[in-house]
């Protein structure tokens, strides 16, 4: 489409163009106001006329806290243990066998010894009420933690999520462990599951021998003088002794999950047809910026649909998914019209080969419409690993409306050392921005024959930014795209 009469384009980097005080970020057309503007900053580099002022990383990491995804709303989601127990001593578990190979399907809770069910209540019991003697879930996962921590350095280094949101995870798994005790069935394979899940980050069960000691240590800190009693201390052996053994059952039988369950934390409608969800998957989800993962939801159960993951996984365990529908049928109409926050969702297994490389060259990112998740995923790595590589983002989109997600990934490449934002709008007024062809403007914009190349965004959209970066002299080797599908 050919550019907007009397609208910019991009020079090439070098041309004088004085920068303009004050320049920012202009809100979306239609919706409400999404934080501060990015104003330019003096020294930040060149602004380019009729285009974002441009953003170089030199804002603290902090400046992109905003962007991750928000905490869970309502009360803490009823999810499966992260915490690695360990084993405890050689106590048996009334009424349960240890599973061989692939954790089992849970089976019906009926058939039971009634003297095995008293005494798992009576456990269960035990659990409970030296569990609020230590100081409750939440203290005692802390001091969990730390111990952990302190023992083995690299267990946490291995996980999703930072230490408040590690603490609160294992605050869950000891109240659901104790919850949910008296159902043997339910405890190995959630417990199988959890090593699988586990194994699929990198963890080793060896690293998981100390969990049992240290729990012991966190529950006699949090007790008055004396609470730590024997039958406390025989009720954790024996249910830490198992829930260790079906985790490393989990791990060895080297069963990865197909799907992981996800509870919908957030849900904002950008435009009518386009949502912002936040996921946060009940069990570790491992996957790496710029991937995409296919999506069921309850609705349409065996249909299942890809869609760009962003996020940070080294910061937090949810997912981001931008969702656009063309009308109000299928995964993405479900998922934009009649998905509310406390939904669940299932996610496939993260695939597609696009992320960073080993650092080198610099890097050239050019996203159309809902292509700029996966490249705001690639951003947010540079931004939290402090990678020292410039990285040039534009954003071509049809018009100033469709930038939705403009100030959060303005923010995100503030945080960066050195990025710039370029947004192209190919219809209608542009506003401050860029004009035309998304193309256009970045052969206009200066030379990436050297640079990594890095496309996201329609198929149609994905060959003819093919084709004109090798008319610029790019390699083909050189730009990287999943296939489309």
């Amino acid at each position: 489409m050919p550019p907007v009469p009397g609208a910019a384009v991009p020079p090439v980097p070098g041309a004088a163009v004085p920068p303009v005080p004050g320049a920012a970020v202009p809100p979306v057309p239609g919706g409400p106001p999404r934080g501060p503007t990015t104003p330019h900053r003096p020294g930040a580099g060149p602004w380019i006329a009729g285009m974002v002022p441009p953003v170089f990383g030199s804002g603290p990491i902090s400046a992109v806290q905003r962007i991750g995804a928000p905490r869970p709303a309502g009360p803490h989601w009823p999810g499966e243990p992260i915490a690695p127990p360990s084993p405890f001593g050689q106590v048996r578990l009334p009424g349960v066998v240890p599973p061989v190979g692939v954790p089992p399907v849970p089976a019906a809770a009926d058939g039971m010894d009634p003297a095995d069910d008293v005494a798992l209540h009576e456990m269960q019991r035990l659990l409970g009420d030296s569990l609020e003697l230590a100081g409750g879930a939440e203290d005692v996962a802390l001091r969990l933690r730390a111990a952990l921590v302190q023992a083995q350095p690299a267990l946490f280094a291995r996980l999703p999520g930072g230490p408040t949101w590690q603490a609160e995870q294992l605050a869950q798994a000891l109240t659901w462990l104790v919850q949910n005790l008296d159902q043997p069935p339910q405890l190995v394979a959630a417990c199988g599951r959890l090593g699988a899940a586990l194994a699929e980050c990198g963890v080793l069960p060896q690293q998981l021998q100390l969990a049992g000691a240290a729990l012991a240590e966190a529950m006699r800190a949090g007790m008055a003088a004396n609470g730590w009693r024997q039958d406390f201390d025989e009720a954790w052996r024996s249910s830490w002794h198992h829930a260790y053994e079906w985790i490393a059952h989990g791990m060895a039988a080297q069963y990865r999950p197909a799907a992981w369950t996800a509870v919908v934390v957030a849900h904002e409608r950008r435009r009518d047809d386009l949502a912002v969800l936040w996921l946060r998957p009940l069990l570790p989800m491992p996957y790496r910026p710029g991937q995409f993962a296919r999506i069921e939801v309850p609705e349409l159960p065996g249909v299942w649909r890809p869609y760009s993951l962003s996020g940070d996984p080294r910061r937090d365990n949810f997912v981001e998914l931008h969702v656009r529908a063309k009308g109000e049928a299928g995964v993405s109409g479900a998922l934009v019209y009649r998905t509310q926050v406390g939904d669940t969702v299932r996610i496939g297994r993260a695939e597609g080969e696009m992320g960073l490389p080993e650092r080198g060259r610099d890097l050239l990112m050019i996203a159309g419409d809902t292509g700029i998740v996966p490249l705001k995923a690639l951003l947010t790595e540079l931004a939290s690993t402090r990678d020292r590589r410039s990285a040039v983002l534009f954003w071509g989109v049809r018009d100033l409306a469709e930038l939705y997600d403009i100030e959060d990934v303005a923010a995100i490449a503030a945080a960066c050392r050195r990025s710039t934002v370029v947004p192209v709008i190919s219809e209608g007024p542009a506003g401050p921005y860029a004009s035309g062809l998304v193309t256009d403007a970045v052969a206009a914009y200066g030379e990436w024959s050297e640079h990594e190349v890095y496309l996201a965004g329609p198929p149609s959209m994905l060959t003819a930014t093919s084709e004109a970066l090798h008319g610029l002299g790019v390699a083909p080797e050189r730009i990287h795209h999943d296939a489309p599908e």
